[in-house]
């Protein structure tokens, strides 16, 4: 059966995004030679990314407006409005555990990417739906904004499994026990 990840990054103090929605702070601490391309390994493993309206629309207006990033992913975008889909990317008005559990069922698939927002994790969180938590802790502190792990229902038990840091980013990847 396919796994379910999330691969995002917080900053240090649990934000996804600050207060205005903008994830500009998302960098090291300086040194760029530092840095590790952890999302070219981590892309390898998945075939599809699920992410909310106002993720998708951060990708196409402010981050990447030229082309979309996730050309070689199959994306559903969880809205809703009222948008015709593609080959390559499927509006959807499915809750987001309806739409995972139908995909984690296909056959010969690689992983299910979960990419944002925080509203669409929390749901998954909350049904368990999670299976590998890879959270890059980028060495900020915004005080506010949009949580990661906010109005969850119940615990969640994670075993570590790995840990690596550069230029001030502490990535850390989490399975449910």
């Amino acid at each position: 059966m396919r796994k379910v990840i999330l691969f995002i990054a917080m900053s240090l103090d649990g934000y996804i995004a600050d207060s205005e929605g903008k994830v500009n702070w998302l960098e090291g601490q300086g040194d760029d030679q530092e840095m590790v391309d952890t999302y070219s390994e981590f892309v390898k493993q998945v075939d599809t990314v699920i992410m909310g309206w106002k993720t998708y629309h951060q990708v196409v207006t402010e981050l990447s407006p030229e082309e979309w990033v996730y050309a070689d992913l199959k994306s559903y975008v969880i809205t809703h409005r009222e948008i015709p889909s593609t080959d390559q990317i499927i509006f959807t008005h499915n809750s987001p555990c309806k739409l995972v559990e139908e995909l984690k069922h296909e056959e010969g698939k690689k992983d299910i990417w979960i990419c944002g927002g925080a509203g669409i994790v929390q749901q998954l969180m909350n049904k368990d739906l999670i299976d590998l938590y890879y959270i890059s802790v980028i060495p900020t502190l915004l005080g506010s904004g949009i949580r990661l792990f906010d109005h969850m229902e119940k615990e969640i038990p994670l075993r570590l499994v790995k840990t690596q840091n550069y230029n001030g980013i502490t990535d850390l990847v989490y399975e449910r026990r």
